[in-house]
C-alpha cells in the first residue's frame, strides 16, 4: 500500500459511531455507522455514504457498509424518506439528498445475495419513491429539489446564514432565500450558481437521472423477487427518459437543469450533465457529446464542479473546485460507454491530486482546487474546509482499483 492507502486503512475505525438512542438533535440508529469527517460531522449523511461505502467495500468492511444502508432503510421506514442526515432539524425542514439509496441496496444485495433482506428493502424503497413522487414532482412529470420552511424563527436564521455566505440578492425575499438554501442542502450542492437563487423551480438533471436509476433498480429487484412488478418500473423509467429528453435538452444537445416555471434552462454548465452517463440513461450519441464538451469542465487536476463562469458571488460548488463525487461519477459514466481512455485519464488526475495534496498536508480533503492542484479552494462564507475521509477515501480507492485493473489487463 502507498501512503494514502495506509492512511485510509488506519483511519476507518475513527469514523465509526454507535448512537442507539436520540441525543439532542441526533436521531439514534439501530446499527453502527460511518461518518464522513472526523471532528467535523457526527452524522450519517445520505449521498456522502454512497461513495464512502465504496471505500469500505474495497477495504474489506462490507458489514459496516451494510449497516450504513440498514440505518438508512430504518430512517426511510420510520419517516417516509431519507433525511440529509440523522438530525431532527432535517426533519423539520423535510430535507433529503440525491437519491442514491436504491443503488446502495443493489450493491449490498450484490455481495450478500439475501432475497429476504432484499424483499424488506424493496418495500421500504417504495416509500422513498413515493416521497419523491408526491413531495417533489412538478406538473410536467419531472422532479425538483426543495424542502419546507419550518417556522418564522428558523426561516429568518436560514436566510441570515444565506446572506452571510453570498450577500444580499436584489428582489429575493427572506422566505425565498431560506427555501433556496434548503433546496441546496437537499441537492448536496450547498451552494452553487446553478439556479440563480431559485432552486425549487428547477427540474434537475442529477436528481431525475438518479430517479431513473432507482426505477431501473426497482425493476431489477422486482425481477429477483419474482413479484410481478418489473414492468411497472420499466414503464416508469421509460416515461422519465422521454420527459428528460423533452425538457432538459438544450440547443447543443447537452442536458441542463430546467426552470419549469419560466421555461428556461440553467445558464451554468456543470458536472450534473454527466449523470446520464453514470445511470446509463444516455444513448451513445449523448455520451460522445459529453466527451466533446468535457474540456469545458476538465482542468489540469480533474473536473471542476461548473464551467468557468461570471456568476456573482463565491460558491464552494463552482469553478475551480473539484469534488470527489464528481470525479467518481464521471469515471464510472465514461466506463459505462466504453470510453476507457477518458475514464483512465480522469482517474489518474484525481489520484495524483490526492497523493500530491496528501504529501503536502497529511490529510484527505472534501474538495480540491483542480486548476492549481492544491487545497486553495473558493468557498462562500468563512467556514474552514474540513479534512475528509468519506467520499474522498472511497473515490480514491475506487480510482486506484480501476487504474490497477486496467494496467494488469494491458500488460
Amino acid at each position: 500500500m502507498n501512503r494514502v492507502e495506509t492512511y485510509i486503512a488506519s483511519h476507518w475505525d475513527e469514523c465509526v459511531r454507535e448512537i442507539r438512542e436520540n441525543q439532542g438533535e441526533t436521531i439514534g440508529l439501530p446499527y453502527p455507522y460511518a461518518i464522513p469527517a472526523v471532528g467535523h460531522f457526527e452524522e450519517l449523511f445520505y449521498w456522502d455514504t454512497y461513495f464512502l461505502n465504496k471505500g469500505l467495500e474495497l477495504s474489506g468492511r462490507r458489514l459496516l457498509a451494510k449497516c450504513n444502508v440498514d440505518n438508512m432503510l430504518y430512517l426511510v421506514n420510520k419517516y417516509g424518506y431519507m433525511q440529509n442526515a440523522n438530525k431532527t432539524y432535517y426533519l423539520r425542514n423535510q430535507v433529503s439528498q440525491p437519491p442514491f439509496l436504491s443503488e446502495m441496496v443493489r450493491d449490498v444485495y450484490g455481495y450478500y445475495q439475501d432475497p429476504v433482506w432484499l424483499c424488506g428493502a424493496y418495500h421500504i424503497l417504495k416509500k422513498e419513491y413515493r416521497f419523491w413522487m408526491t413531495e417533489r414532482l412538478s406538473a410536467n412529470g419531472l422532479n425538483f429539489y426543495s424542502g419546507r420552511l419550518a417556522d418564522p424563527e428558523s426561516t429568518s436564521l436560514i436566510a441570515e446564514s444565506f446572506r452571510e455566505r453570498v450577500g444580499n440578492v436584489d428582489g429575493l425575499s427572506e422566505e425565498d432565500a431560506a427555501l433556496h438554501s434548503i433546496c441546496c442542502w437537499e441537492s448536496g450542492w450547498d451552494m452553487s450558481p446553478r439556479w440563480n437563487f431559485h432552486g425549487p423551480d428547477y427540474n434537475t438533471v442529477d436528481q431525475n437521472s438518479l430517479l431513473y436509476l432507482m426505477e431501473k433498480n426497482m425493476a431489477y429487484f422486482a425481477s429477483e423477487l419474482a413479484n410481478g412488478e418489473e414492468q411497472i418500473w420499466c414503464d416508469r423509467a421509460e416515461k422519465r427518459k422521454k420527459l428528460m429528453g423533452r425538457y432538459l435538452s438544450v440547443s447543443d444537445g447537452t442536458w441542463m437543469d430546467y426552470n419549469y416555471k419560466t421555461g428556461k434552462h440553467s445558464e451554468i454548465f456543470s458536472c450534473v450533465s454527466l449523470y446520464p452517463l453514470f445511470t446509463k440513461l444516455a444513448d451513445p450519441e449523448y455520451a460522445q457529446l459529453m466527451a466533446e464538451n468535457l474540456n469545458r469542465l476538465e482542468c489540469r487536476w480533474g473536473l471542476a464542479a461548473c464551467e468557468k463562469n461570471d456568476a456573482p458571488g463565491v460558491y464552494q460548488w463552482n469553478y475551480p473546485n473539484g469534488w470527489a463525487c464528481q470525479q467518481y461519477l464521471a469515471v464510472v459514466g465514461f466506463q459505462n460507454y466504453g470510453m476507457t481512455e477518458i475514464a483512465l485519464r480522469l482517474a489518474r488526475k484525481y489520484t495524483e491530486l490526492v497523493e500530491k495534496c496528501f504529501d503536502e498536508t497529511e490529510n484527505l480533503w472534501e474538495k480540491y482546487n483542480v486548476v492549481e492542484g492544491n487545497v486553495n479552494i473558493c468557498q462562500e462564507g468563512t467556514g474552514k474546509m474540513p479534512a475528509m475521509m468519506g467520499w474522498s477515501a472511497g473515490t480514491y480507492l475506487a480510482m486506484k482499483r480501476f487504474i490497477t485493473e486496467f494496467e494488469e489487463r494491458t500488460k
